[in-house]
């Protein structure tokens, strides 16, 4: 049995990877500081420490009980709207979270950390589907922050042996297809999820942003992965670094349409998605879709849910059952 540390891990993707880490055996600890996640979310068997990574307190607490085989690190600000209002805070919180973990991991010996990171390094990119020598240029601060994360790790690396894996990823989807967690956000601004609320009559008509782009149907594309899939690559990469540090892009290789996600959800769910057109928001590229060949050929990587109707298929269950989100698992008990 290993010992892992999940930062973040009440959050979407942190809480699916607890799952995927206790369904091999693994002990595991938590720590969130439930601004956006949820107590709920954190598996049975599971401790939780409730604080910020930036907390020394926290983190002596985290990292008490024993030494951790690696540190999985989701625990950060991941709105792209929202750093373009407040550049500064998203590139400052980043940084520092993932330096106080880092730093937390090289004291206590662990010298393994995975972090989530973003195909919003590339900006826009100059092939599709995006592979790992495109050339980094984020059009954001979430981009910018993630890329001053990663050269922060290779410095940690240079100097004090901490290997690390970055996986690049755009739209996480889906649920756990055991209906043991799922997508909760506040805000939410997840394409599935508020078309799904939309159909259940659990949010306003969706509004669809952009109808005159160089697409099939004139809808923006972007590459779906089920959160179950992203959880198994985190664990795909572990043994991997044992002897380097490795990055990674992520994704089904497929891209749909917003379109498609309508259509997708209205077959799933056999409801209409309300729905309303607007225009373009700007820095908004035409298509995204991410390559996964390397993750692929060297750690036997590949999607279990491939296509966008199975995703959006544990979306809509766990949602249907959910219709509160956690709030309703709270109020249960």
């Amino acid at each position: 049995m290993g010992r892992y540390l999940v930062t973040g891990g009440a959050g979407y993707v942190g809480s699916h990877t607890v799952l995927a880490l206790r369904d091999r055996g693994e002990d595991v600890v938590v720590l969130d500081d439930l601004s956006k996640g949820h107590r709920e979310a954190v598996p049975a068997g599971v401790r939780l420490v409730d604080g910020r990574c930036e907390d020394r307190r926290a983190l002596a607490e985290a990292f008490g009980g024993g030494r951790f085989d690696a540190v999985l690190h989701f625990a950060a600000l991941s709105l792209v709207g929202d750093s373009m209002r407040d550049p500064l805070r998203y590139m400052a919180e980043n940084l520092s979270t993932l330096s106080a973990v880092a730093s937390a991991a090289v004291q206590h010996d662990c010298r393994r950390l995975v972090m989530s990171s973003t195909a919003a390094l590339f900006g826009f990119p100059e092939r599709i589907p995006i592979d790992e020598e495109q050339r980094l240029g984020p059009v954001s601060p979430y981009g910018e922050s993630k890329l001053m994360c990663e050269r922060a790790l290779d410095w940690a690396e240079r100097i004090h042996g901490l290997r690390f894996a970055s996986l690049r990823y755009f739209n996480a989807a889906g649920a756990d297809p055991e209906g043991r967690a799922g997508e909760d956000h506040d805000p939410e601004t997840h394409l599935v999820p508020l078309a799904i609320d939309a159909a259940l009559g659990l949010r306003p008509p969706l509004m669809v942003f952009g109808t005159d782009y160089p697409t099939d149907d004139g809808t923006g594309v972007r590459d779906y992965v089920h959160v179950t899939d992203l959880a198994d690559a985190h664990l795909r990469v572990l043994p991997l670094l044992e002897k380097q540090s490795v990055r990674y892009n992520l994704g089904n290789g497929t891209g749909y349409s917003v379109r498609d996600v309508i259509e997708t959800v209205e077959r799933v769910g056999g409801r209409r998605v309300p729905h309303a057109l607007g225009p373009r928001r700007e820095g908004d590229p035409a298509v995204l879709v991410a390559s996964s060949a390397k993750l692929r050929a060297e750690t036997g990587w590949s999607p279990r849910f491939a296509k966008l109707e199975d995703i959006v298929r544990t979306a809509w269950d766990w949602r249907a059952a959910h219709p509160q989100g956690y709030a309703g698992a709270r109020q249960a008990a």
